[in-house]
């Protein structure tokens, strides 16, 4: 496997691709975050607040509790405790201000994530069961209670063999169009060496969908058209992966960039076969999907479009992510230590 530099890392960013590919992704409005917001995600040892809403609007609740443990726990008056419990609760008008002006001219709900990462852990705790929003409010409790954004905000660079940082200079909020009815079958991973695409995968491969067992070729000329004219050489990495997503009139939207390796899934792959794929030297592209019902991948979370998931109770994701969820925790403090 190639080891990964941190300007490869970089690109990947959603506000440094973003701007390139415009045209041809999901519309996105991005906000540069305050440090103080970065250190409200990164506190872990004060208590669950959201932050004061200068909006009327916004109606969650400023404390996540739990009334009975408050009548177990009482502190005397005057005790350090008591001046933690009665701590104002954090506060950020101007993000909060743009954030609304950024959902109203997006259609009213977006779904938001990081630099690199989306709160995908924590959709349960919102009142859709998704990453659906419409306040800042939303927006913040998705953040506070998601373990996925800590590998952006503390070990996005710990694949890199010339690591100088734990962290980027500066964190983005990028706010993304919502879309409610995408198709989990239609997004696809991109893996391009050497500037050459090599391999494409179904995003989705828990799900044995027939549909793409008709569309495979056609679907194939679609997404190497749409590369050849809207991504190679346009994106300066060698090596890199990407995401797309076909809509329903036929049009290649770019979902997301990630690196060659690190923390990329390779999904239907292994990054040995496509190295092998790549070393052959040939023009052949290798399309991988679910052929049958005995080729899912049911241990691999892919939850695919991953950012429009609907995990709501009932939904058949729900249960699953609940099952998946510790297990896919210890897996991420194992790579996070490696």
């Amino acid at each position: 496997m190639q080891n990964i530099k941190e300007e490869e890392v970089n690109r990947c960013q959603i506000q440094e691709w973003y701007p390139i590919f415009k045209s041809v992704s999901i519309k996105t409005l991005i906000h540069q975050l305050p440090e103080s917001f970065i250190q409200y995600l990164l506190d872990d040892l004060g208590p669950f607040l959201l932050p004061v809403s200068v909006l009327n609007e916004d109606a969650l609740p400023n404390r996540i509790h739990n009334p009975i443990d408050e009548e177990d726990f009482q502190v005397s008056e005057g005790s350090e405790d008591e001046a933690e419990e009665s701590s104002p609760p954090p506060s950020f008008p101007e993000l909060e201000l743009q954030v609304k002006e950024s959902v109203e001219s997006l259609g009213g709900a977006v779904f938001p994530k990081l630099n690199w990462s989306s709160p995908k852990d924590s959709a349960w705790i919102s009142t859709s069961g998704s990453l659906r929003c419409t306040t800042f409010s939303e927006i913040a409790l998705l953040f506070r209670s998601s373990d996925s954004l800590v590998h952006d905000l503390c070990h996005a660079y710990d694949s890199c063999d010339d690591k100088s940082s734990s962290r980027p200079h500066n964190f983005f909020l990028a706010l993304r169009k919502w879309y409610p009815s995408l198709k989990p079958e239609m997004e696809f991973r991109c893996f391009v060496r050497n500037q050459k695409l090599v391999g494409i995968s179904q995003r989705e491969v828990t799900t044995f969908y027939p549909i793409l067992l008709e569309k495979k070729n056609g679907l194939l000329l679609q997404i190497q058209g749409f590369i050849n004219n809207h991504v190679r050489n346009k994106f300066e990495s060698e090596n890199y992966v990407f995401d797309v997503y076909i809509t329903n009139d036929e049009r290649v939207k770019i979902v997301d960039f990630n690196t060659w390796g690190g923390f990329t899934l390779s999904l239907l792959f292994t990054w040995e076969e496509l190295e092998h794929i790549h070393s052959e030297g040939d023009d052949s592209v290798e399309f991988r999907i679910v052929e049958d019902y005995c080729g899912v991948r049911p241990g691999l979370k892919t939850a695919v479009p991953h950012d429009y998931l609907d995990t709501s109770q009932g939904s058949g994701w729900d249960q699953f992510l609940r099952n998946t969820a510790d297990e896919e925790l210890r897996q991420q403090s194992t790579e996070a230590g490696a």
